[in-house]
């Protein structure tokens, strides 16, 4: 997708604090963080949402969970908690539909999140 914000960092057309990339995924630090480590993790692949996930993808959205549990422990936050957040569609607060996870740590997380 050519105007996704997502697929333009991605492609380094925009910048990004970059954690994490292999060949799967990309991760990187959320411009707008609500806690003191807020990181997206994305597919490299553009796919909308949850919704559009197929058994091909599998691999890439397993790979999502094992970087974030990777990045966790290097940023020390794996013991104390996290939380892990895909949200889809509009209704629950997805803004950009290229399929990302937040992952929020570093601070106690209140339940419900909103």
């Amino acid at each position: 997708m050519d105007d996704c914000l997502f697929c333009r960092i991605v492609r380094k057309e925009l910048p990004a604090d970059i954690l994490y990339e292999d060949d799967k995924v990309l991760a990187f630090k959320d411009i707008n963080p609500v806690a003191p480590h807020h990181l997206l993790i994305i597919p490299k692949e553009h796919i909308p949402s949850i919704n559009e996930a197929t058994p091909e993808h599998e691999e890439t959205l397993g790979r999502m969970f094992t970087v974030a549990a990777k990045i966790t422990r290097e940023l020390g936050i794996d013991q104390q908690g996290y939380r892990a957040v895909v949200n889809t569609g509009k209704a629950a607060g997805q803004v950009v539909f290229h399929m990302h996870m937040h992952v929020v740590g570093g601070r106690k997380l209140t339940w419900p999140p909103g």
